[in-house]
């Protein structure tokens, strides 16, 4: 695996798009693919969550960008709650429809923000790991998404001034340069896989994962909040 080289501290406005694209070809066939009892199971990283919430929340998260709604707080846990309850007559296939159509469309609007809805891609894939976990599906948080996922993730901890670490990762040729380097803090370091890091700043649990961080904390990394 090869992470993508020229979307390290550069902003690439086409990339949050990309990573949508690749995964949506993932994620939809193995949506459609499942019973509907399958959509009532639970997903650990979202407590009181079901599948189907949380691809109902990434559903009404995209048609919000598409509708140009997305001022300040309109992703607050409230308004996150007030969106799923607002699917609950709808059909599973109905909230994969809109997902779909999200995945599809959403990227040149996150492209012409500037960057401020770029984590909302990164939020979007992580939340798709998070339902082939509740699946049992193996590499929950990998497959051909991870490159851009991983470029991603510097891209957005680049522009968020986030603190900065170097990361050597054993399933990429270059090493992986993330947050914002200009500071006095010296970079942290990890050693590992790209899926263990994108759980370690996406806040999901990594036990069992062999890996190597040093210079930070791992709560430190946490991008998306407690």
């Amino acid at each position: 695996m090869t992470t993508p080289a020229d979307v390290q501290n550069v902003r690439d406005p086409e990339l949050p798009g990309r990573l949508l694209a690749v995964e949506r070809d993932a994620l939809i066939p193995l949506l459609r693919g499942r019973a509907d009892a399958d959509f009532a199971l639970p997903v650990a990283a979202c407590p009181g969550w079901t599948v189907r919430d949380v691809l109902a929340h990434c559903s009404a998260a995209f048609t919000r960008v598409l509708e140009r709604r997305f001022e300040e707080g309109v992703f607050s846990p409230e308004s996150n709650d007030r969106d799923v309850a607002e699917r609950a007559g709808w059909t599973n296939a109905q909230v994969i429809d809109e997902l779909e159509r999200g995945m599809t469309e959403t990227g040149p609007v996150i492209a012409k923000a500037g960057g401020v809805l770029d984590v909302l891609a990164l939020g979007e894939w992580v939340h798709a790991g998070d339902v082939r976990e509740a699946f049992g599906e193996p590499g929950a948080y990998a497959g051909a998404g991870l490159p851009y996922a991983l470029a991603l993730l510097a891209q957005v901890t680049s522009l968020k001034g986030h603190l900065p670490l170097h990361a050597d990762l054993d399933d990429a040729d270059e090493p992986l340069r993330l947050g914002d380097a200009s500071g006095e803090r010296p970079p942290a370091r990890y050693i590992g896989d790209g899926p263990t890091l994108l759980r370690l700043y996406a806040g999901r649990p990594v036990a069992g994962a062999a890996y190597e961080l040093a210079g930070v904390e791992a709560a430190e990394l946490n991008i998306f909040g407690g």
